[in-house]
């Protein structure tokens, strides 16, 4: 029975002691720093090992200016705890409310100087330090715990974190590489925090660091590791796969990590960087890796963009990437293992090597391919109808496009397909058709393909309110089909003729715009930028002068190197044509070039 009530009077006082915490702190948070003060004083005496409570009744007679109750409290407990140094930073901040600094000084140097070789005591100090916000005391009392224990690593991490708040980099770096090396698993925390905190321009200097430590210590992995991270940071995929076919060669892996760089590599574009490290696993793993066949497949995908995307090549060039294409297929067979190469290799032949007949006959083989995966299939079948439709071969366009709508009426696949047959259907003069599938295909969750629906069906409309305007139209889309078909003479004569027929017509802008798109194609890239600037200086109300200013920033950008007129007319589209399709984009490239950090 005496247990019982025993235990009850326990409970009744825990609950107790809860109750009048909750209060003080309502008090506090109230600024009724009286009432506060009674309370968090009976806390602490009940509960002394509690350094919170007593923090608080001297915060509370420090806000009612009760300096003299307050110092003699401190002093009284510095008598009890002379070895708390603590409670001498605590004074120190008492002495500062007055104004006392200099005798502040002498007690915040008490405490580092009165400071024991415990682990706890050393960061139980800094921590009041930290409260304070003075991260330089902070860091001086780790630093004479770490000589007083001998030991880096116990306070590596909490330097690492103080030098951080006080934004000086090299030590910041230093000490969370050495609280790296104590503890490897915190790696993924410290890539989040150099990725956060870390200003780029560091980035050289954490470089430098680690390849200190890795000359250090050759088996530590996890600085290789980082170093690898900091590479692609920096966008150095050649240094990122230094790194890793190290680490593959020293670990006499199968060239996963390898692999990983390259895919890096080429979804940002540097192609070079990427092909090397796929050739690296086909040349040194060979066909036993497990990487092997893909390695050589996406080397093969990276050539073949760095050709087509970089815009400078020769006819030779194309003719070696046929080749290694051929190669390819030679090695691996032609089945449904290898359709992907099969249609890329086709989309080669017909839009860059102009051998249309190939192109179909590479297509026709490879969607007949038993068991082949029907995306592929369906892909192959809507490239397969373009090269119908350059041929001139309209039924077998329009079928083929069928087909694909049929099948995946509510893919994206059966999207594409009605847009490019609406298309067809412009081209044959079927206007209100044309129109009629693009506003069903506004509604696609395809952005790329919603836009495209929306600028044809307002192209329609804009240009089908005149008497002579069908005709204008007729000759329009004759000659976007001539494009199409990669027939530019024939084009050009089209379009001079609707000019010379229907001077000063609305398809103006339109004509210069489709002449724009034929002299690119023909990589006239000056002569280009020409006709789009005619677009935005004479109309500059017409519906292609979005695409027109959207166009010349690009060429600009990518191939003149006129980044500030670039970042010009990106701001430019963005603001005075604020409804454009395009003006989300227009800002994202004005930001990336204004060198802002888009994620």
């Amino acid at each position: 029975m005496r247990v019982f009530f025993l235990a009850v009077g326990i409970l009744f006082s825990v609950q107790l002691l809860g109750q009048n915490a909750r209060l003080a702190q309502q008090y506090y948070s109230d600024g009724e720093y009286e009432k506060a003060a009674i309370l968090y004083e009976k806390l602490y005496e009940k509960n002394r090992s509690n350094d919170y409570y007593f923090d608080r009744f001297v915060d509370c007679l420090i806000f009612l200016e009760n300096y003299d109750r307050c110092e003699l409290a401190i002093k009284r407990e510095i008598d009890k705890q002379p070895k708390n140094s603590k409670l001498f930073v605590t004074y120190g901040k008492l002495l500062e409310s007055q104004f006392r600094d200099e005798e502040a000084k002498q007690a915040y140097r008490k405490a580092i100087e009165n400071l024991p070789p415990n682990q706890y005591q050393i960061t139980r100090l800094a921590n009041a330090f930290i409260r304070q916000t003075k991260y330089d005391l902070a860091i001086e009392t780790y630093e004479t715990g770490i000589k007083a224990l001998g030991d880096e690593a116990v306070f590596a991490y909490s330097l690492g974190d103080l030098y951080r708040r006080k934004g000086d980099s090299k030590p910041m770096i230093k000490y969370y590489l050495s609280s790296l090396d104590a503890n490897p698993a915190r790696i993924g925390n410290l890539k989040t925090i150099f990725q956060r905190y870390l200003p780029k321009e560091d980035y050289k200097e954490l470089q430098v660091q680690l390849y200190e430590r890795v000359q250090g210590n050759e088996d530590a992995l996890h600085f290789p590791e980082l170093l690898t991270w900091v590479f692609i940071q920096r966008k150095d995929y050649n240094g990122a796969f230094r790194q890793v076919r190290a680490l593959d060669r020293k670990l006499q892996e199968n060239g996963g990590r390898v692999y990983r760089i390259a895919e890096i590599a080429a979804n940002d574009g540097d192609y070079d960087a990427a092909i090397k490290a796929y050739e690296y696993i086909v040349e040194k793993k060979g066909n036993i890796s497990t990487f092997y066949i893909d390695a050589k497949r996406e080397a093969l995908r990276c050539r073949r963009n760095k050709l087509v995307e970089g815009f400078d090549y020769t006819e030779e060039d194309l003719q070696i990437l046929e080749a290694q294409y051929e190669a390819f297929l030679n090695e691996f067979g032609r089945s449904k293992l290898t359709a992907e190469i099969i249609y890329e290799l086709a989309n080669l032949e017909a839009f860059y090597l102009n051998d249309l007949d190939k192109a179909i006959r590479l297509l026709d083989e490879m969607i007949a391919f038993p068991n082949v995966d029907p995306f592929i299939q369906a892909e192959g079948k809507l490239n397969l109808a373009d090269f119908y439709l350059m041929k001139g071969d309209i039924w077998e366009a329009t079928l083929l496009y069928s087909q694909v709508d049929k099948a995946y009426k509510d893919d994206l696949l059966g999207h594409e397909a009605r847009l490019r047959n609406a298309r067809l259907s412009y081209y044959n003069a079927d206007f209100q058709w044309a129109q009629a599938q693009c506003d069903i295909l506004k509604a696609s969750t395809s952005k790329l393909i919603a836009n495209d629906a929306l600028d044809l069906s307002i192209f329609i409309m804009d240009n089908l309110g005149l008497d002579t305007t069908v005709a204008a139209m007729e000759l329009y889309a004759e000659a976007e089909l001539l494009v199409f078909q990669n027939r530019f003479s024939g084009a050009f004569a089209k379009l001079d003729t609707l000019v010379a027929t229907f001077p000063e017509h609305s398809l103006d802008d339109d004509v210069l715009y489709l002449k724009s798109k034929i002299y690119y194609k023909k990589r006239e890239y000056q002569t280009t930028a020409d006709l789009l600037q005619q677009i935005i200086d004479k109309h500059p109300e017409e519906i292609r002068a979005d695409n027109a200013i959207y166009e010349l920033a690009n060429l600009c950008e990518l191939h003149f190197n006129d980044l500030e007129k670039a970042k010009i007319l990106y701001e430019k589209l963005f603001i005075d044509y604020s409804g454009s399709t395009l003006a989300v984009d227009a800002r994202k490239r004005f930001r990336i070039l204004r060198g802002d950090n888009i994620q």
